[in-house]
């Protein structure tokens, strides 16, 4: 598991306001071993791991431990970073009005339509797929932004 990973279980158990005590009796398990999981000793097995985002109220986590535990999964699953909300709509929306005025769903059209990309259609699909990776970050990124609450009786 790469370095910079290890500690995703101890961001999300604070972000969650949870002691290890405390994220420990609710996932069922010793303090030990959430010690382990985030100091990087041991990575936790993946039915922990479920009870961890449902415990901690963090999707993102699932996804980033998927990315930190399997080689396979930092190939096909996006690096998302948690970013405030407006932060990550104001970036998804950029990069989707950048795609259209760019008529990159027009050339994706032209080269898609007959299911065969030649040669010299090649570079300029692998480019508008790579930009449709993007898109797909951007919009997870949405998905699992950061986001405000309310406090009762304050709008």
């Amino acid at each position: 598991m790469p370095q910079d990973r290890r500690n995703i279980y101890k961001i999300a158990r604070e972000a969650k306001g949870l002691t290890q005590e405390a994220a420990a009796e609710k996932l069922g398990i010793s303090d030990s071993s959430i010690r382990a999981y985030e100091t990087g000793q041991r990575i936790p097995p993946p039915e922990v791991v479920d009870l961890m985002v449902i415990a901690y109220d963090s999707q993102l986590l699932g996804i980033q431990h998927l990315r930190a535990s399997a080689d396979m999964a930092r190939s096909i699953v996006p690096d998302i970073r948690e970013v405030r909300l407006p932060e990550a709509i104001m970036e998804l929306l950029d990069r989707v009005y950048g795609f259209v005025d760019a008529h990159r769903d027009r050339e994706l059209l032209r080269i898609g339509k007959d299911g065969i990309i030649d040669d010299q259609e090649r570079p300029i699909f692998d480019a508008i797929v790579a930009e449709l990776g993007d898109l797909v970050e951007a919009a997870m990124a949405v998905r699992y932004a950061k986001q405000g609450h309310l406090e009762e009786g304050v709008e």
